[in-house]
């Protein structure tokens, strides 16, 4: 087993777990949604999050194969691993409700939690940022004109999702952060 084989498989398990709280929140929203009488109301900001977070969390994924080559295994690896990854679950953990009220409305939700939400993953990307700047293997992959301008349109869309007041233009940042990846997905 390599050293990115054993660390990957940290990485792999926690980043597994956040995508499997994400979507058994999806599954426990779509249950209350269903129930007979319930008036809950799932608005497009809560499911506009967590397929934000999807998308970002398939990012990171495919960003542990760069490093492939000059992954170790050490305390230091092992620690680093575990707290961005386990970020990662915590900001899954909390895009949907654990409890769904009959009359709950999920833009409300989204509204109590997108700064922690998001705020965790603009930390995350700015971590994931520094270290790559400070291994000289992986400071051109960023540095570039392409990927540099989706960085820095990815970090104004955050920032605007986590201060933008009004429905409506929640609404377009959200989408235009999962449009953001879905562009890069698919060209």
């Amino acid at each position: 087993m390599s050293d990115f084989e054993f660390i990957f498989a940290l990485y792999g398990l926690l980043l597994g777990l956040s995508l499997t709280e994400v979507l058994g929140g999806l599954g426990r929203v779509i249950e209350a949604r269903l129930k007979p009488g319930s008036t809950m109301r799932v608005g497009w900001l809560t499911p506009l999050m967590a397929a934000f977070l999807l998308l970002d969390l398939l990012s990171f994924w495919a960003a542990a194969w760069a490093v492939r080559d000059i992954a170790f295994v050490s305390g230091h690896s092992l620690l680093a691993v575990t707290a961005f990854a386990g970020a990662y679950y915590l900001a899954a953990a909390l895009t949907f409700p654990r409890e769904i009220a009959p009359d709950d409305h999920l833009d409300e939700h989204f509204f109590r939690m997108r700064r922690i939400v998001i705020g965790a993953m603009l930390a995350l990307l700015l971590c994931q940022a520094g270290w790559y700047l400070s291994v000289p293997e992986l400071a051109g992959r960023i540095l570039r004109p392409l990927p540099l301008a989706m960085t820095v349109v990815l970090v104004l869309l955050m920032a605007a999702a986590m201060l933008v007041r009004h429905p409506i233009w929640a609404r377009l940042v959200m989408i235009a952060l999962v449009a953001r990846y879905l562009l890069l997905y698919l060209i």
